[in-house]
């Protein structure tokens, strides 16, 4: 039995782009508990070479609607990543979560041999069929971001388990 492409996808990225909301939520309500100042959390790294959380989830909600959109063969949506508040990245974890959620499977299903050119006309330009680029780059990408979110709050102390990463499943 073989699975969809739309079945990989976009469920994937709803499942965990609703939990990192409900994660930034905690982190929210733990620095309001705390008396920490909030840019504590949205300017903290694992590594002073890192990003900090504010970047890895723009980045992780690029990826979730950049690999959901040329999937399904329709254009990404642009947004400016100016968010620097807990409330600017819900806001811009639901605008993304509707994109994605607008996305149906006949959109994506079938899509497997479609061409994916990534930076395209760049030195760092590479070419997947549809399938290679969710399996070997856009899923890793997205789940790299998203746990090191959850990692970088972790390891402030915001008491964020398993069941918070994964989310309702």
């Amino acid at each position: 039995m073989s699975i969809s492409l739309y079945a990989a996808s976009v469920p994937v990225f709803k499942q965990m782009l609703t939990a990192l909301s409900g994660v930034l939520a905690k982190a929210e309500a733990h620095a309001t508990a705390k008396k920490i100042d909030p840019n504590a959390l949205l300017q903290a790294r694992l590594y002073p070479d890192m990003f900090p959380l504010t970047r890895q989830v723009q980045i992780a909600v690029d990826f979730a609607k950049g690999v959901s959109a040329r999937l399904a063969g329709v254009e990404v949506p642009s947004y400016p990543d100016t968010e620097q508040t807990f409330a600017e990245l819900q806001d811009l974890l639901k605008k993304v979560l509707a994109f994605v959620d607008g996305i149906k499977p006949e959109q994506i299903d079938g899509q497997e041999g479609r061409e994916i050119v990534t930076r395209p006309g760049t030195d760092k330009e590479k070419r997947f069929t549809g399938q290679s680029y969710l399996l070997s780059y856009g899923l890793p990408q997205f789940f790299f971001h998203v746990t090191t979110t959850y990692a970088i709050l972790r390891h402030n102390g915001v008491e964020v388990g398993k069941r918070d990463f994964m989310g309702a499943f």
